[in-house]
C-alpha cells in the first residue's frame, strides 16, 4: 500500500540514540524518528506500556500514572508530528497508527491545515468509567479528534470513544460523526467507526502450500511423540492474552483425567515482550513457573504435557507450527483483534482444525464459527478445549470453510482501501 501510494513511513528506528537520514528501501521512503534512551524509558515503556496499555486493556494490570511520563509522551508525540507535517504533500493524506502517538493527529492539524489526516487504533479503547481514570483524558481525546476518520478494532471500541468525546468534551455526537468547534466560531466533522484490520492471506497460502513446510509440520509431531493431537498457543508474553488460564485448564484437564500426555501435547510460543517492564517480568516467572509444575507432574519418559517456547520464531516455521497444530487457542483476556488466529485459518487450506476463539477478541466479530469462549470461566474454557480436541472431520471442515472464507475475503488489502476509502470522502466534502 505505501509503494502504490509513494508514500513516506515515519518512524522510530527501533534503538534509541540513533540518528539517522532520510532514506529509500523497497520503494518506500522512511523517515527516522530518533529517541533517547531516557525518552524510550518513558515515553514508550513508562505512559504508552505502563499507563496507556494496562489502561486500554480493561485495567487487566494497574495502570501507572507518573507527570514525567506523560511529559515525555507530549514531547515525542510533538516529534512525530512534525515530521509528519515536514514531508506531507500540499492537500496531502497522513495516516497517524496506534496508541503510541494518540496526540499526534490535533498536532498535525495546527502545523498543516491543508492535510487529510486519518489515525487508527490497533487496541481496544475502554469504557467510559475506565478511561475517565486518566488524569490527560480531555487532552487525548482532543489530540485523536484531529483526525478526519478515527478508526477502530470493533463497533464497540467506537462507541465508547464516542461516549467519552460526549461526556468529557460535550460535543455533538451523531451517529458516527463529531461536530468539532473550531476556533473560527465554525465546526469540523469528525467520523470514528469500526474497520477490522486483517492479514495480507497471500504469504500464508503460499507458505502452507509448499512441500518443505508441509514436512517441517511433520516433524514437529514426530519431535513431540506423534500425539493424537496438538493444542498450540502463539503470543507475544504479555498480561492480556490469557496464556495463564489457558495453563490453568489444561493442566486441570490433564490432572481430571480427561486428556493424557500420551495422547495430547499443548505447545506455548510466547515470544519475548517489554522485558523491562516489571509486570512482564512477574508474568514470565508465574507461567515458567506453572509450566514447570504441570510438566514434573505429568510428564512420561516419551512425551511432554507442555512445550513452552519463549523465543520468537520465523514466519516459516511459525506457519508449520499451525498446520501441526490440530486445537489453536486464542484466550486473550482482552485484544484488539488477534492476528494469530486469522493466521491460523488463513493457513488450513484441508478445511481441518478447530479454533479456540475468546469472545473479548476482536476477532471474535467476524470468526463466528470459532468455538468461543470466556477465558476467565475456568470451567468454560476446558469444556472449549474438550470440545476442540473431540470434534469430528466433518464439523471441523463445516466451520474452517467458513471460517477461511471470511479472512480470504477481508484481508489487509481489503482493511486498508476501506480506511483510505473514508479518508477521499472526507476530502470530497
Amino acid at each position: 500500500m505505501m509503494r502504490s501510494a509513494r508514500g513516506a513511513w515515519v518512524g522510530w528506528p527501533g534503538q534509541p540514540d540513533l540518528e539517522l537520514d532520510r532514506f529509500e528501501i523497497n520503494g518506500i521512503d522512511l523517515i527516522p524518528v530518533p529517541l533517547s534512551a531516557e525518552e524510550v524509558a518513558d515515553y514508550y515503556e513508562g505512559f504508552a506500556n505502563d499507563t496507556i496499555w494496562p489502561l486500554y486493556h480493561d485495567v487487566i494490570a494497574p495502570p501507572q500514572y507518573h507527570r514525567e511520563w506523560w511529559e515525555a509522551y507530549v514531547k515525542v508525540n510533538r516529534r512525530f508530528a512534525e515530521a509528519a507535517a515536514d514531508v506531507v504533500a500540499p492537500d496531502g493524506t497522513v495516516w497517524v497508527h496506534d496508541y503510541q502517538l494518540q496526540l499526534v493527529p490535533q498536532m498535525i492539524r495546527e502545523l498543516r491545515p491543508d492535510v487529510t489526516i486519518g489515525y487508527f487504533h490497533h487496541i481496544p479503547f475502554p469504557a467510559h468509567g475506565l478511561y475517565a481514570q486518566l488524569p490527560w483524558r480531555d487532552q487525548v481525546l482532543k489530540g485523536l479528534l484531529g483526525a478526519d476518520v478515527i478508526g477502530f478494532q470493533r463497533a464497540q471500541d467506537a462507541t465508547y470513544f464516542l461516549t467519552a468525546v460526549r461526556r468529557r468534551l460535550r460535543y455533538e455526537v451523531k451517529g458516527s460523526a463529531v461536530a468539532i468547534p473550531t476556533d473560527d466560531g465554525r465546526t469540523r466533522t469528525a467520523v470514528a467507526r469500526a474497520f477490522p484490520i486483517s492479514i495480507d492471506t497471500a504469504p500464508y497460502l503460499e507458505l502452507a502450500a509448499r512441500p518443505e513446510v508441509r514436512a517441517r509440520a511433520a516433524e514437529i509431531r514426530a519431535s513431540l511423540g506423534n500425539p493424537k493431537k496438538i493444542l498450540l498457543g502463539v503470543d507475544r508474553l504479555d498480561y492480556t492474552k490469557g496464556i495463564r488460564h489457558r495453563i490453568k485448564a489444561y493442566g486441570e484437564l490433564l490432572e481430571d483425567g480427561q486428556l493424557s500426555v500420551d495422547d495430547v501435547t499443548f505447545v506455548q510460543v510466547a515470544s519475548p515482550s517489554r522485558e523491562r517492564v516489571d509486570a512482564y517480568v512477574h508474568l514470565r516467572d508465574e507461567i515458567e513457573l506453572a509450566v514447570g509444575r504441570i510438566n514434573g507432574d505429568h510428564d512420561t519418559m516419551g512425551h511432554t504435557a507442555i512445550r513452552y517456547l519463549h523465543q520468537g520464531y520465523p514466519r516459516e516455521e511459525m506457519v508449520a507450527l499451525y498446520l501441526a497444530a490440530d486445537v489453536m487457542l486464542v484466550t486473550a483476556l482482552r485484544d484488539g483483534m488477534n492476528l494469530v488466529a486469522k493466521e491460523y485459518v488463513a493457513t488450513r487450506a484441508d478445511n481441518r482444525g478447530v479454533l479456540v476463539l475468546s469472545e473479548f477478541t476482536g476477532a471474535a466479530d467476524e470468526l463466528r464459527q470459532a468455538v468461543r469462549v470466556n477465558p476467565h470461566d475456568i470451567a468454560g474454557l476446558k469444556d472449549a478445549i474438550m470440545t476442540a480436541v473431540s470434534m469430528t472431520p466433518a464439523e471441523q471442515g463445516k466451520r474452517m470453510r467458513s471460517l477461511r472464507r471470511r479472512v480470504l475475503e477481508n484481508d489487509v488489502n481489503a482493511w486498508s482501501s476501506s480506511f483510505l476509502r473514508a479518508l477521499a470522502e472526507v476530502r470530497r466534502r
